[in-house]
């Protein structure tokens, strides 16, 4: 070979000589053109001498067209070979999570095809050639098999991890450095494994425990998914480690009772005492069930730094308490913090058949990098039982995972075996430091298993009997750690067993103690937030003062009027705006927007922070809010809400994403953590509720019978009749009437400005905790007649009922009607128009909780026994018709008979028509005059 072509450095030498033994041992384990030049320079005793073959010319294995052996120099077959192995090693980092073991139950995972070297053309003949492995945190120069079995070691074992469609380099090389760095594998004192193992033994002391003492009683056992305990523990430490000052976390109901116990901190004595219902003699606690109850308690972590973690209560509709999570972390952080450096986190633990198959849990994930709801990232754990109650996944979900849809976001998901503690132990410290490097969220997939059925009188081998039968030959993971500990010779096994003796003697002396006194009373752990703040029934409230001076008012209006110098609004902005200034002097009346904004200024600037979110909310669905301007000439925002003065709270005005549950949620848990704010939530059209009518149910109506829990939150739904047709019509007032017990609703319909401006500022100002339910207006928003002035705002309150303002003649009156909403204007237009002077109309303005006594009075200043007829524009089956007849159908209003009139019963909401809808108003009005 001549100096003129290229030289065969050692490397390549070593190469060569490689393929050689394997020839003289077997023709057929290197390529046929290899083989074929063997042979071809085959000499006596097989010796070949390499640099003295003049014809010597090495060929590579590759041919970039085909694949097949071509000629080329040393120097461009390495740079080829060297090339071949990086793309290896990309694959692994795509595909090595595809044959991890990750599964406990190990379930076939068929080899990938493009983690064999064969794919790209390499040959085991140079497993032994070294390589440069500069793109491979660690050594920079590296043998094919070492780099293979770094790889193997960093993505095939107990961790699998999807992170390669992270578009972001910078949080990609992130991973790769933090993950092949340390060939994913914590390196763990004797002191952290054995608080794993304690961990370990405590969640299945817990579980064994209750499992002979309270024998099929349901509690939906972690049984099979105890590393769990420890990856909370671990992840709790971390938050305190960051100096965080709360956790939220959001669960369903498996393994609750085990979270409560071993990590939030509730007494076995009162889970005990759920057990035997002792809750029962109080009389005042309608509760719920054990699985679903939350809990809030301060956690010490390492470092003996606290941190106040809450465990939110949470209904058998497993997903849904996520967004509520997620608003009760922004609370928090908005308190003490901001999103940008946020002090507190959120903890979701999902089961994985409800990840992948609840639309909720996309919503959820949207909010991650929204301003108006980002929280810095949520660590979220899969509790992977591989199992939806009796279904398989591949009746579950489409997907290879249950995480599949979590990689909408750019974001890690990190596949992990639950059997294996320490791998939990490196994922969950790797998700808490990615968060905290990048504020983003992470997923943790812990695969586990189910070793009982959905619950404990449930029988799986019904269904699943392969599996189960598996299942019943298992060790427990803390068994299998524990033998682990004990064969490196980390413990002994007497040091093991002493912690799990000490931990059931803990359990039994909780039980005596329990079945030996008396009942605790259950605590609902609202914290000092809510200490100024209470619950309870109507009558026990104290009115409060919601009106502001006049010049007050008159000073904070012409300041929404104010722009920045050299912003350009809309022309018709700038109208809208010229108008604002008349109503500040006095030149025209207020309407409906400009008492809301005094509303939102004046609570703000008393130091109660505002909150509105829903979907275009920042302009309003019927363009009257204007509270963000936009420059017509740049684009740039402003929002003169928020520039009222230095001292004023945040006013939050933003546009949700398209979502109803999700966002209602949101805000429901914003205001769970914000007693003292005013919070809102705005459906675009108040029929849009019903995509969120699991959270209306589950969470608005009943927490506080069921969990002690409060709320202020304010649902503003836009109702009414318009032609509009069915779907925008109606917020389905009977929905909410239907719900209402025990004073645990408001439900309010105002009809005036003023009206709705105390109605808001009495929300927030009164210590008394309801979710307000306000019926918005459509056609009202600038109907000619709907005005207030500024000293209706400077005077009075939110009145329940108001009287009729014509104050028609007592003696004449020989009809009332009774009313809500914009059908009133309807009402008093048609007795105008034709002179109806003998007919008197009332407004019902708060449906619920009812004043009945201000409606007796009101119906009194007419003579006794003239009829009181209701009327409304929902078909008799909706509306507050039945709700009213219920109230008063034996005795009516005092000693005024009472009557119906309504649109006939119906299916739909309402007409699809505008004429037929306007023929049926009209003929709704003339049955209500009784023409």
């Amino acid at each position: 070979m001549t100096d003129t072509d290229a030289s065969i450095d050692s490397s390549n030498l070593a190469y060569i000589e490689a393929l050689y033994e394997s020839y003289l041992r077997d023709r057929r384990a290197v390529s046929p053109e290899w083989a074929a030049y063997f042979d071809s320079q085959e000499t006596g005793g097989g010796e070949i001498s390499w640099r003295r073959q003049p014809q010597f010319r090495p060929r590579s294995v590759f041919n970039p067209a085909d694949g097949s052996a071509g000629v080329s120099t040393n120097g461009e077959r390495v740079a080829i070979l060297q090339d071949k192995v990086d793309q290896l090693v990309r694959a692994y980092r795509v595909r090595g999570h595809t044959v991890a073991h990750v599964d406990p139950l190990d379930q076939p995972r068929p080899p990938h095809p493009e983690l064999e070297i064969e794919h790209f053309g390499l040959a085991n003949e140079i497993l032994d050639m070294t390589f440069s492995s500069d793109t491979i945190a660690g050594p920079g120069r590296l043998t094919l098999r070492e780099i293979i079995q770094r790889l193997r070691n960093t993505y095939c074992r107990s961790i699998g991890a999807e992170f390669m469609h992270i578009d972001d380099i910078r949080v990609k090389n992130w991973l790769l450095e933090r993950m092949e760095a340390t060939q994913n594998r914590l390196s763990l004192s004797l002191e952290a494994q054995v608080a794993i193992l304690t961990r370990l033994t405590d969640a299945v002391m817990f579980e064994e425990f209750m499992q002979t003492k309270y024998i099929g009683a349901k509690r939906f056992s972690l049984e099979g998914g105890e590393s769990l305990i420890p990856l909370l523990y671990l992840a709790l430490n971390k938050a305190a480690e960051y100096e965080l000052n709360g956790v939220v976390i959001g669960m369903p109901h498996r393994g609750r009772l085990n979270v409560l116990a071993n990590i939030i901190g509730k007494s076995t004595r009162e889970i005990f005492q759920d057990f035997e219902d002792l809750n029962l003699q109080f009389e005042d606690n309608m509760g719920d069930v054990k699985y679903h109850l939350g809990y809030g308690a301060t956690w010490i972590g390492e470092n003996s730094r606290k941190l106040h973690v809450s465990l939110c209560f949470n209904p058998s509709h497993l997903e849904i308490v996520d967004p509520v999570a997620l608003g009760r972390t922004r609370a928090n952080v908005d308190r003490y913090s901001s999103p940008a450096a946020p002090k507190g986190m959120c903890i979701l633990i999902h089961g994985d058949a409800a990840f992948a198959g609840q639309g909720i849990i996309q919503e959820t994930l949207n909010f991650s990098q929204l301003p108006a709801y980002s929280v810095g990232g949520t660590l979220h754990v899969i509790v992977n039982n591989q199992i939806g109650f009796t279904t398989d996944p591949k009746q579950g979900r489409g997907t290879q995972y249950a995480t599949d849809v979590a990689k909408m976001l750019q974001i890690p998901i990190l596949h992990v075996n639950g059997e294996d503690p320490e791998a939990v132990a490196q994922a969950v410290t790797l998700a808490l430091d990615f968060r905290h490097q990048f504020l983003r969220d992470v997923v943790i997939d812990m695969y586990c298993y189910r070793r009982r059925g959905h619950n404990e009188g449930d029988e799986p081998s019904f269904t699943q009997p392969l599996i189960y039968r598996k299942i019943k030959q298992k060790q427990s993971v803390r068994e299998i750690y524990r033998d682990r500990l004990i064969e490196l010779g980390e413990i002994t096994h007497e040091m093991a067993e002493g912690i799990a003796v000490s931990q059931r003697q803990v359990l039994e002396e909780a039980l005596s103690e329990m079945r030996s006194e008396k009942p605790i009373r259950p605590n609902g752990n609202l914290g000092e937030l809510w200490n100024a703040y209470h619950g309870g029934p109507q009558d026990e409230v104290v009115e409060v003062t919601t009106a502001v001076k006049a010049d007050r008012l008159q000073w904070v209006l012409e300041k929404l009027t104010q722009l920045p110098a050299g912003f350009k609004p809309h022309r018709k902005i700038e109208r809208w705006l010229e108008h604002r200034r008349q109503m500040a002097t006095g030149e025209q009346p207020l309407d409906w927007s400009a008492a809301e904004a005094l509303a939102f200024a004046t609570t703000s600037m008393e130091g109660l922070r505002v909150r509105l979110t829903g979907q275009d909310s920042e302009r309003g669905t019927f363009s009257h809010r204007h509270a963000v301007l936009h420059d017509y000439q740049t684009g740039e925002t402003y929002a003169p809400l928020q520039h009222l003065s230095l001292q004023q709270a945040p006013v939050e005005i933003h546009n949700s994403p398209l979502s109803e549950a999700g966002v209602l949620g949101y805000e429901y848990g914003y205001s769970l953590d914000y007693p003292d704010g005013l919070v809102l939530w705005e459906a675009q059209f108040g029929d849009f509720c019903n995509a969120a009518q699991v959270i209306i149910d589950q969470f608005i109506a009943s927490a506080e019978d069921k969990w002690g829990y409060f709320s202020g939150l304010v649902l503003l739904l836009p109702h009414g009749y318009e032609g509009m047709g069915p779907e925008h019509s109606s917020a389905r007032l009977e929905r909410f009437l239907l719900l209402a017990a025990d004073d645990n609703l408001q439900i309010v319909q105002p009809t005036t400005p003023a009206q709705f401006f105390h109605c808001l500022r009495r929300q927030v100002i009164s210590r008394w905790r309801k979710p307000l339910v306000v019926m918005t207006p459509k056609s009202l928003l600038r109907h000619p007649q709907v005005f207030s002035t500024i000293e209706d705002c400077a005077v009075g309150r939110f009145h329940r009922v108001l009287w009729d303002p014509r104050k028609p003649s007592r003696n004449k009156v020989s009809r009332i009607l009774l009313t809500s909403g914009k059908l009133y204007y309807e009402l008093d237009k048609y007795r105008m128009d034709n002179k109806r002077t003998d007919v008197a109309i009332m407004r019902l303005e708060q449906l619920y909780p009812l004043a009945q006594d201000s409606l007796v009075e009101a119906a009194n200043r007419y003579n006794e026994e003239v009829p009181v007829t209701w009327v409304q524009e929902e078909p008799e089956n909706m509306g507050a018709c039945y709700f009213l007849q219920r109230r008063y159908c034996k005795g009516g209003i005092g000693s005024h008979p009472l009557g119906f009139v309504s649109r006939e019963a119906a299916a739909s909401p309402a007409t699809g028509s505008s004429s037929q809808h306007i023929q049926q108003q009209q003929q709704l009005i003339q049955r209500a005059f009784g023409d």
